[in-house]
């Protein structure tokens, strides 16, 4: 009989993944770097390939390491879900959670607020930046858990909500009328950006950016204060906003796409019970639509 594959080590594998450093990912283990290296190489041996690239200081991995991070991951998550089953201990600790602004204003009062309610020995500390960030962060060991959005284009993020992007302005005021079109949006990197801007292009609307933030909340702003036309998420959306419909001719955007990542030994315990409570909220979130938008006062 085959014996099982070491726990043990495929968690250390998926911590040199997590980061790209055998240095970084002993310390997130708890081991000497020697020793990690150590349960690689049996781990090698026992598969019998070789699972990272070493270059130098960087460390990738190699295509049967694609392969084994994925089938890893799921074996850590069984694993704390059988220790969950059979633990008596009350949920408690900490959690390093990172969220985008975009939906801070929602998620943060409404969500996170009865999640401590519930959990009142779980101590959440929440950084608030763009999704480019807090993917760079969580890739650092910074960050627990973390929402983001583009929740498709990358690997491992767990998707959980689409939301219908719309094109908003201030109510009463005039900078859709503007030509060229202003708008506000995030910076370059931002996806929400790339898709409103080649939508533009291809209908031909002329259009400049106005206004450039990385924070969502100064975003709202220059459009509640009619400095330009913006584009939200429907759960991003606010009072005294008006949503544009197709009529105004502004071209159809991509869905937002959102989704949820842990780091490798987030599974089980204290980090099942926040990311099972976002994505139940998040799915039963009250969001105005279409018309009932549109009226927002």
């Amino acid at each position: 009989m085959t014996a099982p594959l070491d726990l043990d080590q495929l968690q250390s594998f998926c911590a040199i993944a997590d980061c790209g450093s055998f240095t970084e990912a002993a310390r997130r283990v708890n081991k000497t770097q020697s020793a990690v290296s150590m349960q690689i190489k049996r781990l090698e041996e026992r598969l019998g390939h070789t699972l990272f690239t070493r270059d130098g200081r960087s460390v990738t991995l190699t295509a049967h390491g694609e392969t084994l991070y994925a089938r890893a991951r799921k074996m850590l998550r069984v694993n704390a879900e059988i220790l969950d089953h059979f633990s008596d201990d009350d949920l408690s600790g900490s959690i390093r959670f990172g969220v985008p602004d975009d939906y801070a204003v929602r998620l943060l009062p409404v969500i996170l607020s009865s999640f401590q309610r519930t959990h009142p020995r779980i101590a959440v500390d929440v950084s608030c930046m763009a999704s480019e960030q807090l993917l760079s962060g969580m890739r650092a060991g910074r960050y627990d858990l973390i929402v983001f959005t583009q929740g498709t284009e990358q690997n491992y993020g767990e998707l959980f909500r689409t939301e219908r992007m719309f094109w908003v302005a201030s109510h009463g005021g005039r900078a859709l009328a503007s030509e060229p079109l202003a708008i506000a949006c995030g910076p370059q990197c931002c996806i929400w950006r790339k898709d409103a801007m080649e939508a533009l292009e291809r209908t031909g609307r002329d259009y400049r950016v106005a206004y450039t933030s990385s924070n969502a909340t100064a975003i709202s702003s220059a459009v509640l204060s009619d400095l330009a036309v913006g584009f939200l998420p429907e759960s991003a959306l606010q009072p005294g906003m008006r949503v544009i419909g197709d009529e105004q001719g502004l071209p159809r955007l991509g869905d937002a796409q959102i989704a949820l990542m842990r780091a490798s030994h987030a599974y089980g315990g204290i980090y099942d019970a926040l990311a099972n409570h976002i994505v139940q909220s998040m799915g039963n979130l009250d969001v105005p639509t279409g018309s009932q938008a549109e009226a927002a006062e």
